[in-house]
């Protein structure tokens, strides 16, 4: 039996947009910046958790959502591709989701008589996963090429993803049927891990009184291209660490993997996204430089849905747990100084 194709909702943006040339800023940190600010306006969040998002994004990874349905996912990746004037996809994971639902196939052309692919959803800028632990393992697995490499192979044929690209997958905390736990290569594939959580009691209530009930949306504009996007994480990469920085990053990793309560701690791929975060946060504070505060700040989101515990199960409990074991690891150990 063929599965069912994912329920897809293609950005409005044309793909001319994912190649733009320099708009509304040059490029500079300021623009992300500004990009949090609308964000911000867009969304019921905390500007801590938005802060995340922009951060993980600049530091060129992928942000794993711990959160129940209607909490302004999907609006999140609307506005992420309307502000750097790229292509944004949505994808409803389902049980009989395959692999090729995703990657695209090839088919056959009677004009050409040769196979032309057909790229699948996973091909735009920012690709929200809604509900990523309900595909089967196998489906899930066919995301780790795209977010390791930036590629897909179908058929042995390697086919390039746009740049740059943010995978935003969200996995529904609470329900344990009909789900599969992520398997931990793909969850270290995450660089950040969070939860919008539901609005303040003041926030929900603006809403529902509200005399503007347009579309978030529209309090979004374009920052920067897509091209300059990159050009900004490119700038991100040559922020500098330190010696005695890395060397108090790596001690907070290390500790992971010989703490009593955890059975397999964070892998060396978990200290390389820690430092690419840490230097996306001084980026955007105007730094060329990472302080130690900026891995303290980020050691949690960043390591802790990574950690398997002794007497690991599934659900938001244990990451609660695995916080709180970052958060001791990080306060017993001594901050250099920078």
């Amino acid at each position: 039996m063929t599965a069912t194709a994912p329920a897809v909702e293609p950005s409005t943006n044309t793909p001319a947009t994912l190649h733009a040339e320099s708009v509304a800023a040059p490029v500079t940190p300021d623009a992300l910046t500004r990009i949090a600010d609308m964000l911000e306006s867009a969304l019921s969040s905390s500007r801590e958790v938005i802060d995340l998002v922009i951060t993980t994004f600049a530091a060129g990874g992928h942000l794993l959502l711990e959160d129940v349905p209607g909490v302004g996912k999907t609006t999140l990746a609307r506005a992420m591709s309307q502000a750097i004037g790229g292509e944004a996809n949505r994808i409803q994971f389902t049980p009989d989701l395959l692999p090729s639902d995703l990657t695209g196939v090839s088919i056959y052309s009677q004009d050409s008589h040769d196979f032309e692919f057909h790229p699948g959803p996973l091909f735009a800028n920012i690709v929200i996963a809604d509900e990523i632990n309900r595909a089967n393992p196998k489906t899930q697995s066919a995301m780790l090429e795209a977010m390791n490499e930036g590629q897909i192979s179908v058929d042995g044929h390697s086919h390039s993803l746009p740049d740059p690209y943010f995978v935003i997958a969200t996995q529904n905390p609470i329900e344990l049927e009909g789900t599969y736990p992520l398997p931990e290569a793909q969850l270290d594939r995450f660089m950040s891990c969070t939860s919008f959580g539901y609005p303040s009691a003041q926030a929900e209530a603006a809403m529902l009184t509200s005399a503007d009930w347009s579309n978030p949306l529209d309090r979004v504009s374009q920052v920067c291209s897509a091209r300059e996007a990159s050009v900004i994480r490119s700038a991100v990469r040559k922020v500098a660490i330190a010696d005695t920085v890395a060397d108090y990053l790596v001690s907070i990793t290390r500790s992971t993997r010989e703490h009593e309560s955890v059975r397999f701690g964070a892998s060396p791929r978990a200290s390389l996204h820690l430092a690419a975060m840490a230097r996306a946060r001084a980026y955007i504070a105007g730094r060329d430089y990472v302080l130690p505060d900026d891995v303290q700040v980020l050691a949690s989101p960043v390591l802790a849905h990574r950690l398997v515990l002794d007497d690991a199960g599934f659900g938001s409990g244990d990451l609660n747990r695995a916080r709180q074991i970052i958060a001791d690891i990080v306060s017993g150990i001594p901050v250099p100084r920078a």
